[in-house]
């Protein structure tokens, strides 16, 4: 399977329920790109696996749909953001 890289910025935020999730937005427009081009190869809940770099880290995981905001939502771990000294509010580079 042939790899596509596609970069983009977006600003860390903390879902405002009973966990403290942290996630990064995937612009709308690139959101679209990746469900037009990528829809036959969704998992469970709509997600698609991606691998992404922040800084010097690179890890698998997946992207999920949010359709209040017609985006992807990527979950951005604990290590990661210790490692990458990323906090909500932080702009990151993936």
């Amino acid at each position: 399977m042939e790899q596509v890289i596609f970069k983009f910025k977006s600003k860390l935020w903390v879902y405002a329920g009973p966990s403290a999730w942290h996630f990064l937005s995937v612009p709308k427009k690139l959101s679209g790109e990746l469900k037009n081009r990528y829809n036959d190869r969704t998992r469970g809940f709509g997600s698609l696996p991606v691998k992404i770099k922040i800084g010097d880290t690179q890890w698998r995981t997946s992207i999920f749909p949010d359709s209040k905001t017609s985006t992807y939502l990527l979950p951005v771990k604990l290590a990661v953001r210790k490692k990458e000294n990323i906090f909500e509010g932080s702009m990151v580079s993936c």
